[in-house]
């Protein structure tokens, strides 16, 4: 007894001590971490160039959460770009005398083309200060180059490559495999051109759905060449000539064409870069990244008005209902912060950011309700970032005034239910057969191992159309339209903003920046500042967040899967959707 005893003793003194071991080496680390993150303010050397780079993420707004902006391989920051602050800072540094030029170093970019083309807009704004913008890569991807052809000189690696071949959409279908699975997908949906269902019906496109497919491959192709066009002095008969032909198939061959001013290697970029600054060839080179110059001081020093306030509300990702996060739409948090904006005396005006390809039809609607409410009170606009479509335009359909970038994909009027019966996939591929009790006729009603009733069919039908007659008549009252008319757009058809212009669904072609100059005419003010909602999470509480819950997770997925986080997100939006769903059919991306 004395034996067990000593031993239990010995534990507890063991386990006492490794917890407070643990518990100091925690406080170091989170000392560490904050110290690591704790913004320092740059100071702008003379004739620094500004070095941009987008080798990561081109979100809407700049994330606060410590853990997101770390590569967990290598342990280093990554900063995901915002794109608030990348309009703001080009802006920024067109003013500054410190800053010469632009080196826009270039070989892919993360980012719809939507964004690019606010992007690419602020650098021509940026170029109008008089100040260079220089191009250079090793290998242009078609969206590095629509970004870099804004600049008054482009360079490739004489061993590098140009991509251009225009744009092409693929669609994958299930069909065969759920056929050899077993699996029956019962589909409700209204709207011909609601093809989000078609992947699990058929094992093509239907006319619908390639219809409008080729409208908006075209359309954006079409933002793409104009461009292009516009700044490399090349008609778009002779650039289609050129996509068509795959005939740049060396970087002399760019050259040739006109595509790039010159081969270079890097180092005799920089020693034209130092030319342009006025700096002798064996001095250093001042080049200052854009996340670092973010935290320098505005050398113009503009009158603040913290009375007159724009709130930019930042709606992005997919609609659910609960809280959500800087990546998902959370009915609850949106709506909250939508609220938030109508109760402060001292907003004068709203503007929602929106990119999302909808999701749950009763969460749009609870935050439509609060959009609604803030417009009665304030001028409220909204700027669709690269995609605002189905639940997304849902959100947006009560604004005084909606922009979208040419390229913007939007509409997606429409509503579906899918419903999967696995029955005979676990009888005949598992040999598990499911039996039942219930106290009511329907109270299995909905189970994913037994066709739907006739009746049960009917019922969800029925949710549908009612949803979908909610839906028009929101973009009824939002729009100034018939039912008749929103009806002949809607139907799930999904249009590109330049077209949604024409036909009554957005009102302005232009981005964020405009969004808000639009908010402060409304509202008539001289000065003002911009409160952006929802409110962010501090340091702490985004640790105390990781600590206790599965952000950790999701911040390895992150940095480990890169670009293919997104079809993570989408398994795991899929695995999770309840309720009727308004959701664009398709994810797009650019490359």
């Amino acid at each position: 007894m004395k034996q067990f005893l000593k031993y239990v003793l010995a534990s507890m003194v063991g386990f006492f001590l490794m917890s407070v071991i643990l518990f100091f080496l925690l406080i170091g680390m989170v000392a560490s971490m904050a110290s690591f993150m704790e913004k320092e303010s740059v100071k702008v050397a003379e004739n620094t160039v500004l070095h941009v780079k987008f080798d990561t993420e081109i979100r809407d707004r700049s994330l606060n959460d410590p853990f997101t902006s770390i590569d967990f391989t290598s342990m280093k920051p990554i900063s995901p770009l915002g794109l608030n602050d990348i309009l703001k800072n080009f802006e920024k540094a067109s003013k500054d005398p410190n800053i010469k030029g632009i080196y826009l170093d270039l070989t892919t970019i993360q980012g719809g083309l939507s964004n690019l083309q606010e992007v690419r807009r602020a650098l021509l704004d940026f170029k109008e200060s008089g100040k260079f913008i220089i191009a250079y890569s090793e290998s242009f991807s078609q969206s590095a180059y629509y970004l870099a052809s804004v600049a008054d000189k482009i360079y490739l690696h004489p061993e590098g490559n140009l991509d251009f071949k225009g744009l092409m959409a693929e669609v994958m279908f299930f069909k065969g495999t759920l056929e050899k699975l077993d699996v029956d997908m019962q589909i409700i949906r209204h709207g011909k051109y609601k093809s989000a269902v078609e992947p699990f019906m058929l094992d093509k496109m239907s006319d619908e759905n390639r219809e409008q497919m080729n409208a908006m491959v075209k359309g954006a192709w079409a933002e793409i060449l104009e461009g292009i066009s516009t700044k490399r002095n090349i008609k778009k008969d002779e650039l289609n000539r050129i996509a068509d032909g795959l005939l740049i198939r060396s970087a002399e061959d760019a050259l040739n064409l006109k595509f790039v001013d010159g081969l270079r290697y890097y180092d005799e970029v920089m020693k034209e870069l130092k030319m342009l600054v006025g700096i002798e060839e064996d001095k250093d080179l001042a080049l200052l990244k854009l996340g670092k110059y973010f935290d320098a001081p505005d050398p113009v020093k503009e009158k603040t008005d913290h009375s007159n306030k724009i709130a930019v509300v930042y709606a992005v990702g997919e609609i659910i209902t609960g809280e959500g996060s800087d990546d998902i739409i959370g009915s609850d948090r949106i709506a909250k912060a939508i609220r938030d904006a109508r109760e402060d005396s001292r907003v004068k005006a709203i503007v929602m950011r929106v990119n999302s390809p909808g999701g749950s039809a009763l969460a749009s609607d609870v935050i439509l309700r609060e959009t609604k409410l803030a417009a009665e009170e304030k001028p409220f606009i909204v700027s669709m970032g690269n995609v605002a479509a189905s639940g997304g335009y849902y959100i947006s359909a009560a604004a005084h005034k909606i922009f979208a970038e040419g390229s913007t994909i939007t509409g997606s009027i429409g509503v579906l239910g899918m419903v999967p019966n696995l029955e005979a996939t676990m009888k005949n591929k598992l040999g598990i057969t499911i039996d039942y009790s219930a106290s009511n006729a329907n109270s299995g009603f909905i189970t994913p191992f037994r066709p739907l009733t006739l009746q049960q069919q009917e019922v969800i039908q029925s949710q549908i159309e009612d949803i979908y007659k909610t839906f028009v008549n929101h973009v009824v009252a939002g729009r100034g339209m018939t039912y008749d008319e929103v009806d002949a757009i809607g139907q799930g058809r999904v249009w590109i903003g330049s077209d949604a212009r024409n036909i009554g669904l957005v009102d302005e072609i232009g981005g964020l920046k405009d969004a808000i100059k639009a908010a402060v005419e409304l509202a008539d003010l001289e000065t003002y500042s911009v409160k952006e909602l929802p409110a962010q999470k501090d340091f702490f509480q985004e640790l105390f967040d990781e600590i206790t819950g599965n952000s950790a997770l999701e911040s390895r997925l992150r940095s480990e899967l890169g670009e293919n986080y997104r079809i993570y997100q989408q398994f795991k939006y899929w695995q999770n959707a309840t309720g009727v769903q308004a959701r664009m059919p398709f994810d797009i991306y650019l490359n």
